[in-house]
This record gives structure tokens, C-alpha cells and sequence, in this order.
């Protein structure tokens, strides 16, 4: 079977445009050449891809089928020629992202002196904020966001992992005793990130576990929590990334590593809905992930 690119092309046009002659004065052909190639498309998968009326098209359960693969088949020369084009100097424009402060202190902005010395015609904004901004309405070519993702048109891509661990200071486990069980943390001064005042568990009999926390401290802010808890003020549950250099030192040690806190969090490159990005936020991305696997606390395993 040989197919048409151009014709697969076209036929994912006039799928969006709902007229045959919308998408042909797009390929720069009259309506009638873009019939003919839709009908040797269909004459090359030998099945009819479209109905026909005199004021629209619609798909046919065959043609909603071939229409993914369409897709498919496009973006996957997109991609390889955009591969093959490649060069760093030729990759240039603002590149706008956004981030947690945390995260984008600890993991985003060390970096940006040596990805900027690879692709010298980048230009980076980088708007670090606690809160979840939105990526289309504020014009931003990606997001890093941390946790579960909420449904959404957005394509996202999996950078890399954001375990979390309980955690307390040896001064505060030598003066109140070391949590066992998770049942031991309602008799303990655990520290609460903004109203959240329940912890999600899975044993490892993978049995999932609610418990209510209770506390003399709650703050919005994430590295208030670390703070409070390297004072040995009580018992924190933190991404394993945020107090690395803590628990190398000894200033925090993990407790409860037993359990699973749920749900378990990813980090992930967010985007517009668009169909291929542009190449500055597609190196980006590229990049940013390669720095991510060579992070112990940030590693797909």
C-alpha cells in the first residue's frame, strides 16, 4: 500500500474543517484536486474514509480509525524533520516557562547558564510562583508542574519522579520518640503544608491508609515546612528532591519509609495543545529531562 503523504495530510484538514474545499485552499489546490486526492486515499486503504453531502463531510467509522493513525503518521515526519534540521544556533526566540519557586530555585535556574551557553539565540523568562498559572491565557511555551495532573487539553510530558518521604530532625525523634506505624503520627506534632491536614498511605500489604495530622504549625509555604522541621519542631512530610542536601547531612532523617505516601507525584512539561512545538521549546524539554535522569532524587527508575 503506498500513501499519499500530502493526501493523509490533507484528509486530517478536512476532518478539522468540517469542507474539502477549506482544507484544499489550505494545500493550495481547487476543491475538485482535493476530492480526487482524498478519494485515492481512499482508494489506497481501500475503505471510504468520508460521507459526502453537498454542505458537509463527516467521518466514517473506518475513517475515525485511519484518523489517529493520520495523525501518527504526521507528527512522525514532523518530528524526523525537524531532527534532521537540528542545529543549535539555528534555534532561537523568548522561551517563557513557569515553575514552583522551589523547584525552579533548586533544579531549573542552576542550569540555565549552560543551556543558554548551547542555543546562544534563546532568550528565558522564567515566572517561578506556588501558584498553578495557566499556560495559554498567560502565553507561556511550558509549565514544570509537580503532582498529579489535572484532566485538561494540555500536552504534558514526564520529566522525571517527586517521591515523598516523612521526615523529623534527630533533636525532635530524640526528644519525642520515632513515629513506628503511621497510626503513631496522631500523637506526634506534624507540620501542615497550607489546610492539608489528612496524609494518603499505601502499606506495603498495598492497602491504602487516611490519617488526620494534627499540629501546632501550618504554613503555605513549602520551605517553611522544611524550615520548621530542621528546627525540630515536629514531623514533615516533604518531596525527597527539597531536602536531599538535609538528609545527606543528617539535619533530617526519614522516618515511616515503610509506606508510600500517595498519590505519587511526577514532575512534567506542560504545554499548549498545539501539534509540534517550537523548537526552542522542544530542546528545552530535551534538555531539562537529561538533567533530570542524572538527579538521584528526580530519576525514572
Amino acid at each position: 500500500m503506498d500513501l499519499d503523504l500530502k493526501s493523509v495530510r490533507l484528509f486530517v484538514r478536512v476532518v478539522a474543517l468540517g469542507a474539502i474545499g477549506k482544507a484544499g485552499a489550505e494545500f493550495g489546490i481547487s476543491a475538485t484536486a482535493a476530492t480526487q486526492r482524498i478519494r485515492a486515499l481512499e482508494d489506497a486503504v481501500g475503505v471510504q474514509l468520508l460521507h459526502r453531502t453537498t454542505r458537509a463531510v463527516s467521518l466514517s467509522t473506518d475513517g475515525e480509525i485511519f484518523l489517529e493513525h493520520a495523525k501518527q503518521i504526521s507528527a512522525s515526519v514532523d518530528s524526523a524533520f525537524a531532527d534532521l534540521q537540528f542545529e543549535p544556533d539555528a534555534v532561537k526566540g523568548e522561551l517563557r516557562v513557569a515553575s514552583s519557586a522551589s523547584f525552579g530555585r533548586k533544579h531549573i535556574t542552576p542550569y540555565i547558564a549552560e543551556f543558554l551557553d548551547q542555543y546562544p539565540n534563546i532568550s528565558v523568562q522564567l515566572d517561578m510562583s506556588d501558584g498553578v498559572v495557566d499556560v495559554v491565557e498567560q502565553g507561556l511555551d511550558i509549565a514544570i508542574r509537580l503532582g498529579e495532573l489535572a484532566p485538561s487539553t494540555l500536552k504534558a510530558r514526564k520529566l522525571g519522579v517527586s517521591p515523598r518521604i516523612v521526615v523529623a530532625s534527630p533533636k525532635y525523634v530524640e526528644r519525642f520518640g520515632k513515629p513506628e506505624t503511621i497510626d503513631d503520627l496522631k500523637s506526634h506534632n506534624c507540620l501542615a503544608r497550607a489546610d492539608i491536614r489528612t496524609w494518603r498511605f499505601r502499606t506495603q500489604e498495598n492497602i491504602i491508609r487516611d490519617v488526620r495530622i494534627d499540629g501546632n504549625f501550618a504554613t503555605n509555604l513549602a520551605e517553611g515546612v522544611t524550615e520548621a522541621a530542621l528546627s525540630g519542631l515536629g514531623v514533615a512530610r516533604k518531596c525527597k528532591w527539597e531536602i536531599e542536601e538535609h538528609l545527606e547531612s543528617g539535619e533530617l532523617v526519614e522516618i515511616l519509609y515503610d509506606y508510600t505516601i500517595l498519590p505519587e507525584w511526577s514532575i512534567f512539561a506542560v504545554r499548549s495543545p498545539s501539534k509540534q512545538p517550537p523548537p526552542r521549546v522542544r530542546v528545552f524539554t530535551e534538555f531539562l529531562e537529561a538533567k533530570f535522569r542524572k538527579t538521584p532524587s528526580l530519576r525514572i527508575s
